[in-house]
């Protein structure tokens, strides 16, 4: 199978581009990135060790012709991870968001149409549907979309345009709509990463209003395999939902890791709310089970301590981040090859 990943430089992208190499010997990858803020050449590290069935452009997905060039190499299925994703830098600059989100969703989807490719699939959010109430069932796939913020109003778009141009067009198209990911590599300014190397190194842990939003969290491994799942037997034109089935408050997560390392809770600084903060996402992925015999195999408090451990073990990592130096990684690793 020859896969065109794009955004595989990115949190979930690159380990679904590692798990993919390691999982399937037959699995050949062309991976587009951008390299913009989030994105990180050195979290493929470890792709070296599979040759040239790992190959990496840098480019835009909004690029029309890079994109219709590497479409023309006949690959069995585009995955779409590419996208500004980060709430706050939405509410702050939304243009990069439609521009990446909405403008190069559109850019794919016509390159998949002039191709003839055989598998679009869109990796979205579960942010699209808004936001739940404490006593509210969870996000069914039949649930309206209400996106509050310009991130998930961007989502909620593309997801539109992905199901438009297989109606219209009858493009082999999918959708996924996952909860909250964590893991390795997972950049420090998301939720978990931030609180990790914020208590390592003894700096203030800031948590949003009362602390009492309610997410659904679900390892970036169990995604993974979730996505696989659906790429290889999705059926045509659905939407598929993910989750982890670990409904928690944020602050009882940071307090977690404040115990796990030992940290005293006075780190813990209470912030003011952001703007269309929604208070609460459940995913209801039966469907994805029936159909697809998936289930997350890893715990949320075994997951969450391994990625302790991790950001633990990859300190100089996520201090490159920190420092700004991994945005050189490209120039180096290119220099050196």
């Amino acid at each position: 199978m020859k896969l065109l990943v794009t955004g595989g430089c990115g949190f979930i992208g690159s380990n679904f581009v590692l798990y993919m190499l390691e999982s399937h010997p037959d699995v050949q990858i062309v991976n587009l990135d951008l390299l913009t803020y989030a994105g990180n050449l050195e979290n493929l590290q470890d792709a070296a060790a599979y040759g040239d069935r790992h190959r990496f452009v840098r480019g835009d997905i909004s690029d029309c012709d890079l994109v219709l060039s590497l479409t023309s190499e006949q690959p069995d299925a585009v995955i779409n991870f590419a996208a500004e994703s980060h709430v706050d830098r939405s509410i702050m600059d939304c243009a990069r968001f439609v521009n990446t989100n909405v403008v190069g969703a559109q850019v794919l989807l016509d390159a998949c149409r002039e191709h003839g490719i055989g598998r679009f699939v869109q990796i979205s959010t579960d942010e699209v549907y808004g936001s739940l109430g404490i006593s509210d069932g969870p996000f069914t796939e039949g649930h309206h979309l209400a996106p509050n913020s310009p991130y998930a109003a961007s989502k909620a778009a593309a997801d539109l345009l992905v199901r438009a141009y297989h109606k219209t067009h009858g493009i082999d198209a999918v959708i996924t709509r996952c909860s909250n990911n964590y893991g390795p590599y997972q950049f420090p300014e998301k939720l978990i990463p931030l609180m990790i190397t914020n208590a390592l190194q003894d700096k203030e842990m800031p948590v949003y209003g009362d602390g009492k939003n309610v997410r659904d969290w679900i390892h970036v491994v169990d995604h993974c395999r979730a996505i696989d799942r659906v790429l290889r037997n999705g059926r045509s034109g659905e939407v598929y939902n993910i989750g982890g089935n670990s409904e928690l408050h944020n602050i009882d997560i940071v307090r977690h890791i404040c115990s796990r390392l030992g940290k005293s809770e006075c780190l813990i600084r209470f912030v003011k709310d952001r703007p269309g903060h929604d208070r609460r996402y459940a995913m209801e992925a039966s469907k994805l089970r029936g159909e697809l015999d998936w289930e997350p195999s890893i715990s949320f408090e075994d997951g969450l301590n391994h990625t302790i451990s991790w950001y633990i073990e990859h300190e100089a990592w996520w201090q490159r981040i920190r420092t700004g130096e991994y945005l050189t990684y490209y120039e180096t690793w290119y220099g050196n090859r």
